[in-house]
């Protein structure tokens, strides 16, 4: 017990690869993650705030607001579908891939359905 004196050169050696690796986990996926929080207070307010609104409406204008919150990369037309059904529905649905070390890439899916009554509700 006399001869011990703390952690050996391999141990430290681990942690800082260790918290190197979360660190650059949590890199990646905090941006994508961030901007679909964005995206759904978005989509929320929107729903909240319009009473009647067409799809054409509602598309163009989400598009206005995400444009003002910086969120240059995400095609509506593709990830978003809206229908009026006496109200609006909105139905998000979408993937991103971020390259994460070399040809491992981290792949995260959002979806979330939106619809008039419940957002009002709320």
């Amino acid at each position: 017990m006399r001869h011990q004196k703390g952690a050996s050169y391999f141990a430290i050696l681990f942690a800082i690869v260790g918290f190197a690796f979360i660190a650059k986990v949590a890199i990646a996926v905090w941006g994508p993650y961030w901007d679909d929080r964005v995206v759904d207070g978005q989509i929320e307010e929107l729903i909240a705030s319009a009473p009647k609104n067409t799809p054409e409406k509602f598309v163009q204008q989400l598009s206005q607001r995400l444009d003002m919150n910086n969120i240059r990369d995400f095609n509506i037309k593709d990830n978003i579908k809206v229908a009026n059904d006496g109200q609006l529905l909105v139905q998000k649905n979408y993937e991103v891939r971020k390259n994460f070390i070399m040809n491992i890439d981290l792949v995260m899916k959002f979806e979330k359905d939106f619809d008039q009554s419940t957002v009002k509700a709320k």
